[in-house]
C-alpha cells in the first residue's frame, strides 16, 4: 500500500491512481483534488481552503504554527510507514506556484528519504525524489535526468544508463555539475555511496533530450 500527498501547488493535470493507497490533502489542495481522487483524510490550517473539505478533518491546526500542512502531511504518512501500513509515497500539486514552497517540498523529499521511506513527487513537468545507496532510475530513455546533492555533498561510485559518465564524482553545491543527464537505456542504476541525491527526471514532452 501507498501513501499519497495532495499539496496547494499547481493543480496536478495528470491521472493519479488511489487504489490501495491512503490519500492525505493538505488544505487548499482539497480545491484542485475534489473529484479527482479519494481522499481518506484532509489535514492543515485549512487558511487557503475555498470551501470545507470532505471527509471532515479530524483536527484544524493553527494558523500560527511552525510547520508547513505539507510538513504536518508528511508526518502523517512517515507514521502510517512507521506502523508497516504503506511501503511508499506520492506527492502531488507541489511544484508551481510559490518558489518557497516548492523548495520547502524538496526538503520533504530528503526528510522521507532520511526515514527510509521511498517518495516521489511529481509535477506537471517533471518526476523528483531523493536517494542514496544504490538505487534505480525507470522510464528515462532519450529524457533529461539531473542529480543534485541534497543536504551536503554527495558521491556516485557510479552510473549505468545515463551518457554523460559520473564515477567518481562528488557533487557539491554552488555547483551545477550534475544537470541535465540523458538517459541511455529505459532504467539506468546509481549507487550514490555517500550522502543523499536529488533526482529530476523532466516528463515534459515538449522537452528533447540530447546528448551533444
Amino acid at each position: 500500500m501507498k501513501g499519497i500527498i495532495l499539496l496547494n501547488g499547481d493543480p496536478y493535470r495528470g491521472e493519479i491512481d488511489g487504489a490501495d493507497a491512503w490519500v492525505v490533502c493538505a488544505d487548499g489542495a482539497f480545491d484542485w483534488a475534489e473529484g479527482k481522487v479519494r481522499i481518506d483524510e484532509n489535514i492543515g490550517d485549512f487558511d487557503s481552503a475555498k470551501k470545507a473539505p470532505y471527509p471532515p478533518p479530524a483536527e484544524i491546526y493553527p494558523s500560527v504554527k511552525d510547520y508547513t500542512d505539507g510538513e504536518i502531511a508528511l508526518e502523517r504518512i512517515l507514521a502510517l510507514f512507521a506502523q508497516g501500513k504503506i511501503d511508499r509515497a506520492e506527492i502531488y500539486g507541489g511544484g508551481g506556484r510559490r518558489e518557497d514552497h516548492f523548495l520547502g517540498n524538496i526538503h520533504l523529499l530528503y526528510r522521507a528519504c532520511r526515514e527510509g521511506l521511498p517518495c516521489t513527487m511529481f509535477t506537471n513537468g517533471a518526476r523528483l525524489f531523493a536517494r542514496t545507496g544504490k538505487f534505480r532510475i525507470e522510464n528515462i530513455l532519450q529524457k533529461t535526468v539531473s542529480l543534485l546533492p541534497l543536504g551536503g555533498e554527495a558521491h556516485i561510485l557510479y552510473n549505468k544508463g545515463l551518457f554523460y559518465p559520473t564515477d567518481g564524482l562528488t557533487l557539491t553545491y554552488g555547483s551545477c555539475r550534475g544537470i541535465s543527464n540523458v538517459g541511455t537505456a529505459e532504467n539506468a542504476e546509481v549507487f550514490c555511496d555517500r550522502g543523499y541525491l536529488l533526482a529530476v527526471v523532466n516528463e515534459d514532452p515538449a522537452v528533447t533530450a540530447h546528448a551533444d
